[in-house]
This record gives C-alpha cells, sequence and structure tokens, in this order.
C-alpha cells in the first residue's frame, strides 16, 4: 500500500526548494503558494493559490481555490475563478499518479496572464466603442438626419399642406376686408368653374357623346379658352341680350 503522505512530504521538500518565499505551509496537506502572472503587466494581479490534499493524493487531485491578497495587488471575479479553476483541474487530470503541484502552479501564473490580457482586451473595446458612439453623434450635429425617398414625400406633404392654409388664410383675411357687394362678386367668381375643369369636362363630353357629333364639326380646343376670353364673350352675350331687349321696347313704342 502507498504511503501517500511520505510522497507528499517529499513533494513539499521539492517545492521550499522551488518557492523559498512563495510557498507556506498551512497543514499537514495544505499549502498556499503566491502566484503573479508570467508575464509583466501594467495591471497588478497576485493571488495566493490553495492547494488541498485527499488522503489519496497523487491518485486523485487537489482541492484547488483562490484567495485575494489585499486591494492593490487585484482580485478575480467570480467568472474569472470559476474558468482559471476549471482549467487548472484539466491540467490536474492529465497528471494523476504524479507530484503535480509544481505543474499546476506554473499553468496559474500563465492563466493569469491570460486574465490581464482578456481585462486589457475588455477595456480596449470598451473605450474603442466610447470614442465611436462620441465620434458619431458629433458628426450627427454636423450632417443632420439623412433625406430618404420617404422622408422626403412627407417633408413634401407637411409643406404644402401649411402653405395651403397660409394662402387659404391670406384669402380669407382679404375677404372680410372686401365691401359686402365685392365679397359675393370674389365668391361668385371662385366658384364658376376653372379652365382645367372646363377642359377636363370638355374631354368626358367628347369621349361619352362622341357618336353625336356631326362629321366635319371641329372640336373647341378648351385649354386655349382662358378666363379672360370667357369673362369677354359672357360680356358680349348680355350686351346682344340687352340690345335685344332695348329692341323688342323700342318696337312696343312705335306700334303704340
Amino acid at each position: 500500500m502507498a504511503d501517500y503522505q511520505a510522497i507528499l512530504d517529499e513533494e513539499f521538500e521539492v517545492l521550499e526548494s522551488i518557492f523559498p518565499d512563495e510557498l507556506e505551509k498551512l497543514g499537514d496537506r495544505k499549502v498556499q503558494i503566491l502566484v503573479e502572472p508570467e508575464e509583466a503587466s501594467g495591471s497588478q494581479l497576485s493571488l495566493h493559490l490553495i492547494v488541498s490534499y485527499p488522503s489519496t493524493y497523487p491518485d486523485v487531485i487537489p482541492d484547488l481555490s483562490f484567495e485575494s491578497i489585499d486591494e492593490e495587488t487585484g482580485e478575480l471575479s467570480e467568472e474569472e475563478e470559476e474558468k482559471l479553476l476549471e482549467s487548472l483541474r484539466q491540467v490536474a487530470e492529465e497528471s494523476i499518479g504524479m507530484a503535480m503541484t509544481f505543474t499546476i502552479a506554473s499553468a496559474a501564473r500563465e492563466a493569469l496572464a491570460e486574465v490581464l490580457k482578456d481585462r486589457q482586451r475588455r477595456e480596449k473595446e470598451e473605450d474603442d466603442r466610447r470614442a465611436a458612439e462620441y465620434e458619431e453623434m458629433e458628426a450627427r450635429k454636423t450632417r443632420g438626419t439623412p433625406v430618404t425617398t420617404a422622408s422626403f414625400e412627407a417633408w413634401r406633404r407637411k409643406f404644402l399642406e401649411e402653405l395651403r392654409q397660409k394662402r387659404d388664410k391670406e384669402e380669407s383675411d382679404r375677404l372680410k376686408a372686401l365691401p359686402p357687394k365685392e365679397r359675393e362678386d370674389f365668391k361668385r367668381r371662385k366658384e364658376r368653374p376653372s379652365g382645367k375643369q372646363l377642359f377636363q369636362s370638355s374631354q368626358a363630353l367628347a369621349t361619352s357623346d362622341e357618336a353625336l357629333y356631326e362629321e366635319g364639326a371641329q372640336e373647341v380646343d378648351m385649354s386655349k379658352y382662358t378666363r379672360e376670353e370667357r369673362e369677354k364673350e359672357r360680356r358680349l352675350e348680355e350686351e346682344e341680350a340687352e340690345r335685344a331687349r332695348r329692341g323688342l321696347v323700342d318696337g312696343d313704342d312705335d306700334s303704340d
């Protein structure tokens, strides 16, 4: 039967020669070893690796944990510690049956260096993200909001509606300032169909009543029939009606 305590005592002698200042025995089957990152870094991270040996060590792996020394030397987050311990347990599994404390301590130094590199990488990514956000915020101040087809169409509809409301208000204000008779004349003129409406009406009639046109009849180009021309024709019609009325009246006087 193997003398596990004798095997462990022999390993302790070797460890004390390798780690004269870093190793401290906490009992017959327990030690703590000061471990620091393998590579020098601007960030400090020094910890105690606590190794507790089961009675059948080295046929089974030891229990491992970390303890912080003080705030100045840094500490691990729970996630970092669990990740580190898991990697050290895997190293220990590969060394079952042999003295493994030195191997575990060396792996811990390498792992601490990786923790610091990972911290620096995350800090750089966070700094880059904040810098990018700041640059984007500053750029937004100078370039404004990008114009898209949808945003332009929305602006156009809003602008035309505001322009229509402004014109309606100006027209309403002008109308209120007119004398009653002129106001009524203005309303009647406004209610008359526009040249465009007459043109569209003419086109619709021409399409629906095409069979009623006589052969050789000429269509009236309503697009050239301006408002002034319509007013002129209306006045001529009124004058002709007035002359006819006067003629009838004069005829009646002669017959008397």
